[in-house]
């Protein structure tokens, strides 16, 4: 593969190059650290959003209206459509595109669904390198939405400047948020079909867990909706805005986006050293039969291997 030419097709804004890398993502591809070279000094401009909650609960038709909005705004727009969950299908099997088809022939919305099948990192790292493709393509507001799983929606809060955690009547509580985790990471709250029997008592149950903890510089807010409709949308993008100027205005979100490359710096280390300990273990017969007959335990083993990798690497 032509890296040269594929850097060049992202920064210049060639939907098919963008395509192609985000593949290169998907796929943990080798070639992804010459592309990262070669974009890196083109990203950082674009307002990032991370959707995320459980299935059903509308967040794709929420995706859509939100880049109604962002359109409306002269924004150019990417939604990243991840699924973390599934090693087998491969992805989303194009789900969320064909909800957004009122978006397909706008030439400056791009809609992508990803796995990240091959990615060693799994989503932690997988969407920021996603983000970083589409930030050099030139979109001003890029949408990560994913399946939450727990850990998935930690990961998307972490990866985005605002995090949208969707919900809706029937399909969860706010006590499995709060054992997840999301309730600390999330800057937006939103109960969605609001026009269902039990939405009320959701967004009621919301804010009182919210409140219960310390109180934060940010006070997430939570917002009812009904996506089908376009109710609740107004005040949703509104939030969003606002959320994004105090980040700004506070520090919070240049601190938050130098936390997380220092985050992925460590964990793409680590991932290598991983291998690197893989292939030392592997290649270390004498090792490997002294600790299976009991002459070395595990921890005296792990420290004779990262012993030998280090001193490998200083030679």
């Amino acid at each position: 593969m032509d890296i040269e030419a594929l850097t060049r097709g992202v920064l210049d804004r060639e939907a098919r190059a963008v395509a192609r890398a985000i593949s290169l993502v998907e796929d943990g591809r080798p070639e992804l650290a010459a592309l990262s070279a070669g974009i890196y000094g083109h990203t950082g401009a674009a307002a990032t959003i991370g959707l995320t909650g459980a299935p059903g609960v509308g967040k794709s038709t929420l995706a859509t209206a939100l880049v109604r909005a962002a359109r409306a705004d002269g924004r150019r727009v990417a939604v990243l459509a991840i699924d973390p969950t599934s090693p087998y299908t491969g992805g989303a099997l194009l789900g969320d595109r064909v909800r957004m088809q009122e978006h397909a022939t706008d030439p400056d919305v791009f809609i992508r669904s990803m796995a990240t099948r091959g990615h060693l990192g799994g989503m932690a790292l997988a969407a920021p390198e996603a983000v970083r493709i589409l930030e050099a393509a030139g979109f001003d507001l890029v949408i990560v939405e994913t399946v939450g799983v727990g850990q998935a929606e930690v990961d998307v809060a972490a990866a985005t400047d605002t995090a949208v955690v969707v919900l809706a009547p029937g399909l969860g509580d706010a006590v499995q948020m709060a054992k997840a985790g999301i309730l600390e990471v999330a800057d937006v709250f939103i109960v969605n079909k609001s026009d269902r029997d039990g939405a009320a008592a959701v967004v009621r149950e919301l804010r009182q867990m919210l409140h219960l903890g310390p109180a934060r510089p940010w006070d997430p807010p939570v917002l009812s909706t009904t996506a089908t409709t376009d109710e609740g949308i107004g005040e949703l993008w509104s939030t969003i805005e606002e959320h994004g100027r105090w980040a700004v205005a506070s520090g919070g979100r240049d601190a938050k986006r130098r936390d997380r490359l220092l985050r992925e710096v460590e964990s793409l280390g680590a991932e290598r050293l991983r291998l690197d300990l893989t292939r030392a273990l592997d290649a270390d017969a004498d090792l490997v039969e002294r600790l299976v007959s009991r002459a070395v335990d595990p921890y005296g083993a792990a420290e004779e291997l990262v012993r030998g990798v280090r001193d490998e690497g200083s030679a």
